[in-house]
């Protein structure tokens, strides 16, 4: 079942059903699985995880179908959920010039051709937040668009500007903290703002100065959720307010843990990674008689490639855990194996709700802005497979370009 939501009864009865499911089952998901020492899980569930290999694991990543063959008697609410679905362009752009794209990434491209496909038309000036070298933002000016593209890395801003230089475009940059006062300087009234992927708070700052300053229409994919300054998510919308999970940074993590990019070599990396970490907690575990997790901060990928002796006494030296001289490796290794099978399982279930929590984090920043006296239509702009993190919100104060669109 799909559904299309624009208005504002749909996304209200759609937060609700999905707020309720992520209540229901909060056992299984927001949870730390690093932490754990056994399946946390009822037996009958159990007993089907223990039964799964690593391939089979893998292998049910990316097919929902399986997922729900396998989860659907034990999670029925969480397969009764309508998916959101991609909507129709609003208008066929033409193919840029090669010598435009040079240097987007196809996948990157691709992103930025389904964006571009959804946005209204408008005479308004264009704002791009949170620009990088503004990629997206100068193929909006070879449309003919007056563009600012707001970044605060200067370097970016350089490179950004002689390519728009380069190529005659209508594309300024303003390099500005978007968290600062000079960032949300250049926010106006009559402006449309885009923004593919800002992350965490940048976004969320980007949805409540455009809310402040009344500006007509804003089109935002959302990204990395995790990357708030505060400990806990603080929900926009008084629905979300009244259904508040206590959602920490950590959980906000499941939301965006599918990936769809990286190959053999970076799945093999990551995998890497993880037994590491599994390696060294079990071996903090025997030093200090102390089970409760103590996770390690985010590390340069060098460290997963090298020598696993080094990656030991640096994760100890962080940690100021004295090391025995002597540490048996492979037996240590062997063990971390083991540990990260039981995580990957644990992981399968918690994965059945990576997208309806991220759901009910877009719904909240689409409620708030229904809130705030906005239109606001919630679909999907591209394909799974282009990127994960494919929900859009657009939000406009006319409705007249828009309301013959909105259908469920």
């Amino acid at each position: 079942m799909s559904v299309f939501a624009c208005s504002g009864a749909e996304l209200g009865k759609l937060f609700t059903q999905v707020a309720a499911v992520l209540h229901r089952y909060q056992r299984y998901w927001q949870l730390q699985p690093m932490a754990r020492s056994a399946l946390p899980f009822d037996a009958a569930l159990n007993s089907l995880l223990q039964s799964l290999s690593l391939t089979e694991l893998a292998a049910l990543e990316d097919n929902p179908e399986q997922q729900q063959q396998l989860f659907g008697g034990f999670f029925p609410e969480r397969f009764a959920l309508p998916a959101i679905s991609q909507a129709e362009p609003a208008e066929a752009l033409p193919e840029w010039p090669f010598w435009l794209t040079n240097g987007i990434g196809g996948r990157k491209l691709s992103q930025i051709q389904h964006f571009c496909q959804q946005l209204a038309p408008s005479e308004l000036p264009l704002l791009e937040w949170c620009a990088g070298k503004g990629h997206l933002g100068r193929l909006l000016a070879a449309q003919g668009r007056q563009v600012t593209s707001v970044e605060w890395q200067a370097e970016l801003c350089r490179q950004g500007e002689a390519l728009a230089a380069q190529f005659q475009l209508p594309q300024r940059f303003v390099c500005a903290d978007v968290l600062t006062p000079a960032g949300r300087a250049v926010l106006s009234p009559q402006q449309q703002l885009v923004a593919l992927h800002a992350c965490g708070d940048l976004h969320l700052q980007l949805i409540k100065h455009a809310v402040a300053v009344g500006t007509h229409a804003l089109q935002l994919a959302p990204c990395c959720y995790h990357l708030i300054a505060a400990a806990h998510y603080q929900p926009l919308s008084t629905l979300a307010q009244q259904h508040n999970l206590q959602l920490s940074r950590q959980d906000l993590k499941l939301a965006v843990q599918a990936q769809v990019t990286g190959g053999e070599r970076v799945a093999r990396l990551r995998q890497t990674e993880v037994s590491w970490r599994l390696a060294y907690q079990l071996l903090r575990t025997e030093l200090t008689a102390d089970a409760s997790y103590q996770p390690l901060p985010s590390l340069p990928k060098h460290w997963f490639s090298g020598d696993f002796s080094a990656f030991l006494a640096y994760a100890a030296q962080l940690q100021q855990l004295p090391l025995p001289a002597v540490i048996d490796n492979n037996a240590l290794l062997a063990r971390a194996d083991e540990a990260y099978l039981q995580l990957q399982r644990i992981d399968a279930v918690r994965h059945l709700f990576r997208r309806p929590l991220e759901l009910y984090l877009v719904l909240d920043r689409a409620l708030y802005l229904q809130q705030k006296g906005y239109q606001v239509q919630l679909s999907v702009f591209c394909a799974y497979q282009i990127t994960p993190r494919n929900f859009l919100i657009r939000a406009w104060r006319d409705t007249s370009a828009l309301a013959d669109r909105c259908s469920l």
